[in-house]
């Protein structure tokens, strides 16, 4: 069952493959920021290799704080108790951070992997990222290991997934809908699960509507900045402030109120270049990656009621409090954010 490292499309693509014709590799590194997918896919080769009730006999999870290569090596060639194939996961082994040994260690492992055994690296708190300098163990990887990551999904896929969670809660939901959504929500799924769950026990029509999502989501950071720079451009300061409020109130860093503002300023900016040079909502998706037509309509929505210029002064306004925020000892950056803010609506 020895694999390949393949990219992550790929991979996830064979993954998915494999365990329908029921092929398993030996060895996966499952990462990526996508924990619902990843957690699933667990779930799913589990179900897979150890029967009910044999969990404790051949489903062995260990950490990899303290984890000694022995100790796994021991794991692994544990024999299965009456089924046919036994499951390790290991979360949170750094093994480019193993010493020198530990990764000779990791290496024999790897080359004399028992037939009956899936091994699965899981990087949870952890992020995964390749050490091309250390040649032998990323050999062994490519030879050996099958990587797969656990990325943000396409938008069709997503989009039919939204509609059977919520069919699961009695509710139907349209595509506009499901775009409002993403947009408040964001597109991961790990984050979408209990926003969908609450969503679903909210609302009391067969259809799921934005005035649902709005009344009880939690929106995403970029929803907020997005929604209180828009009331700056239509001129309601005290909706932005109150935004703003809001955001200090959850203890969100003013640093990161500000990186997300600086983001949608840039934005802003180039929506209202694609209005001056005649471009489509397509070439603004492009520059974005963004990946339906929503998000970019409420972008050159709110671009049409500011100039060039108000523009330019806004991202350059921005880039010099980044700065002082960074390097600047003692500055109250609540009170920069608010004059900020303050300045922006005085330019209109």
């Amino acid at each position: 069952m020895a694999g390949k490292q393949t990219k992550s499309g790929a991979a996830y693509d064979k993954l998915r493959a494999d365990l329908k014709a029921g092929t398993l590799e030996n060895i996966y590194i499952f990462h990526g920021e996508e924990v619902y997918l990843r957690e699933r896919y667990v779930e799913e080769v589990r179900a897979a290799l150890v029967p009910e009730g044999f969990e404790e006999f051949n489903y062995h999870r260990l950490q990899g704080k303290g984890l000694t290569m022995q100790e796994l090596a021991e794991t692994v060639e544990a024999m299965p108790m009456m089924a046919e194939h036994t499951l390790v996961t290991v979360t949170d082994l750094d093994i480019f951070k193993l010493d020198e040994s530990g990764r000779e260690a990791l290496v024999e492992i790897f080359r004399d992997f028992p037939d009956y055994c899936v091994l699965i690296f899981l990087y949870d708190t952890l992020t995964y990222k390749r050490d091309g300098k250390m040649k032998k163990l990323t050999g062994a990887l490519d030879q050996f290991v099958q990587e797969v990551e656990f990325c943000e999904q396409e938008r069709a896929a997503l989009v039919k997934w939204v509609r059977r969670r919520f069919a699961a809660t009695g509710h139907d939901i349209d595509t506009a809908t499901i775009d409002h959504l993403l947009f408040t929500c964001g597109t991961l799924m790990t984050d979408l699960v209990p926003e969908i769950a609450k969503i679903g026990a909210y609302a009391k029509g067969e259809n799921v509507t934005v005035a649902d999502i709005n009344a009880v989501a939690d929106p995403i950071l970029d929803a907020q900045v997005f929604d209180m720079t828009n009331r700056i451009t239509e001129g309601k300061y005290d909706d932005a402030a109150r935004i703003l409020g809001e955001l200090l109130r959850m203890q969100t860093e003013p640093i990161m109120i500000l990186a997300a503002v600086g983001k949608e300023l840039r934005k802003l900016y180039t929506a209202r270049m694609a209005i001056d040079s005649g471009k489509d909502k397509q070439w603004l998706k492009q520059i974005w990656g963004m990946k339906s037509d929503y998000p970019a309509d409420l972008l050159l929505r709110a671009a049409r009621k500011v100039d060039h210029a108000w523009c330019s002064r806004a991202v350059q306004h921005c880039q010099t409090l980044d700065r002082r925020m960074k390097s600047e000892k003692g500055m109250d950056a609540e009170a920069e954010l608010k004059l900020f803010l303050m300045e922006l609506a005085g330019t209109r």
